[in-house]
């Protein structure tokens, strides 16, 4: 975002490693955290306790606006999927921002609305696709979000199964197996962590086969 060279002053960096936290559900919501380079997932738990990888983020996203926004501490926590660098900007400076800056104010609030319609519609795949439908669909997810538009291919992802299963809402185990059956159909190629999509078409016909 343009707008955020505004308060490019306000800005702190700071480099997170993979598996680190850059904020946790629940703690007070101090800032804004803009993405300057990696790959970063945004949970949440559900009731019993479950993690769900509800969003992810890259290079450029911003993250934690719904909550410095509407709430008092973050609805959401934040963990590095590799090594990333993160700008953190004080929720004063945000507002001061937000308040004068008409171009800076729509385009978070376009922002936002992307990210809740977003999340409405993974909740009704949720809802009533298969597993099946569900892991081709969150397959594609890392393809379009982390894939660089000059990237040859194929792509590849390093990404553990249980970040899968959280992503798609099921077992490990279930992830894990089909997996196997993606790899057997030749979709996708698997070397420990890392996914390998071979044939993103697949996937997409898939995870259409519901729509």
């Amino acid at each position: 975002m343009e707008e955020l060279d505004f308060i490019s002053g306000s800005k702190v960096s700071q480099s997170y490693q993979k598996g680190q936290r850059i904020f946790q559900e629940g703690s007070p919501s101090l800032g804004l955290h803009c993405v300057n380079q990696g790959k970063i997932k945004v949970t949440k738990t559900s009731g019993d306790g479950k993690e769900q990888i509800v969003r992810l983020s890259k290079g450029g996203d911003v993250m934690g606006f719904q909550s410095v926004l509407t709430e008092t501490t973050y609805s959401t926590s934040a963990v590095a999927l590799e090594d990333c660098v993160v700008c953190f900007i004080p929720r004063a400076d945000f507002f001061r921002v937000w308040q004068s800056n008409v171009q800076f104010s729509t385009s978070l609030m376009q922002m936002m609305a992307k990210a809740l319609g977003a999340a409405e519609v993974q909740m009704l795949h949720l809802a009533y696709k298969p597993v099946r439908e569900r892991l081709a669909e969150a397959l594609l997810l890392l393809y379009h979000t982390f894939r660089e538009e000059d990237q040859a291919l194929p792509f590849t992802i390093a990404i553990s199964r249980e970040d899968l299963a959280s992503m798609v809402g099921t077992a490990k185990e279930t992830a894990t197996r089909l997996l196997s059956d993606f790899k057997e159909e030749g979709i996708i190629a698997t070397r420990g962590s890392q996914v390998t999509i071979l044939l993103p078409n697949g996937l997409s016909r898939i995870a259409s086969l519901y729509d």
